[in-house]
């Protein structure tokens, strides 16, 4: 058995542990724990996580230094009856389709797919939520199908499901990024309701240093690289290429795991210079990171973590109304 595989990278010891905690969590696809972190704000200590899995060596890496805990490896070798007890399910699965999706029903349409690991665990230990996000894009995946099987396997578990799109430029963070949300409830009496758009007024400025290292100023061959690609996606009528931001702006295109690149997705204007990419910190606020989350690899890696998370103060606000649909 390989390192990554070994359960003793887990600390099981919560499960034996004493804890006047309400609820206990698992985190899986983890990441960087960005949904744990909105979930541990909302419920401090009413919430243990006991057992969480990630199979990025870095970002496991980061994770240790945040949590304390080294996640689990490959999700796919885990057995269900291996994870301690709990109540609330957190997962950030990876998006795929269903190669006999609408032939059959429950986990026959999800064998193959890292959904099957979830819904496995999920029919193993009933827990009271179930959590689930992806990209706003998943609802339409496979001409629906995958979405739908999604849907109608944790239904058949048990689960009333409720889903919507949120778009993190309205919950406090000046990005534009647009993600799906299932949230399944074992109680079918709740009936789930989703955080409307918070009254905040923020800018791009708000997570910017007054100062960084110039290493983050663009070259002058990437920056006419960027703006020669601009004029050839123009001249062929599409809107694809670089985007500028001031610290005025209200908001910036999405950040994602390929940042590391070039940047061309979120380009921060500089007086009489080009244009700088965001450093790993500002990146990180961008997704509503605090400045206290360590980080600890290296700015490529930082990139890939931060575009890959999720931004946490929408997750805050759906751990928000789930506490209270629970707590009663």
């Amino acid at each position: 058995m390989s390192e990554d595989n070994q359960l003793t990278c887990f600390d099981f010891s919560n499960e034996i542990k004493k804890t006047h905690a309400k609820f206990k969590g698992i985190d899986l696809f983890a990441g960087i724990g960005g949904i744990r972190l909105g979930f541990e704000q909302v419920f401090k200590k009413d919430i243990d996580f006991v057992f969480s899995s990630e199979i990025d060596k870095f970002a496991k890496i980061t994770y240790f230094e945040n949590f304390k805990e080294t996640p689990y490896g490959d999700i796919t070798q885990i057995n269900p009856i291996d994870i301690p007890n709990f109540d609330i399910l957190l997962a950030g699965f990876p998006c795929q389709p269903f190669s006999n999706a609408g032939l059959k029903k429950g986990f026959s349409d999800t064998r193959g797919s890292l959904f099957f690991d979830i819904a496995r665990i999920v029919e193993h230990h009933k827990p009271k939520v179930v959590f689930l996000e992806n990209v706003k894009g998943f609802k339409g995946h496979d001409k629906g199908n995958t979405f739908r099987v999604v849907k109608e396997t944790l239904e058949n578990l048990g689960y009333k499901v409720f889903f919507e799109v949120l778009n993190a430029k309205y919950f406090g963070v000046p990005q534009n990024r647009e993600r799906i949300y299932i949230i399944a409830f074992l109680d079918k009496k709740i009936n789930f309701r989703f955080p409307k758009k918070m009254d905040v007024s923020i800018k791009v400025g708000d997570i910017l240093d007054n100062q960084v290292d110039e290493k983050y100023t663009i070259s002058d061959k990437l920056w006419a690289g960027h703006q020669r690609r601009k004029r050839e996606h123009k001249a062929k009528g599409n809107g694809f290429g670089y985007s500028l931001f001031t610290k005025d702006s209200e908001y910036t295109s999405t950040l994602s795991a390929r940042y590391y690149k070039d940047g061309s997705e979120v380009l921060i204007q500089q007086e009489h210079k080009n244009p700088r990419k965001l450093s790993p910190r500002e990146a990180g606020r961008l997704q509503g990171f605090p400045d206290e989350f360590n980080i600890v690899v290296s700015d490529v890696q930082a990139y890939k973590q931060f575009g890959n998370s999720v931004a946490v103060p929408v997750i805050k606000e759906l751990a928000k109304h789930i506490q209270k649909e629970i707590d009663q």
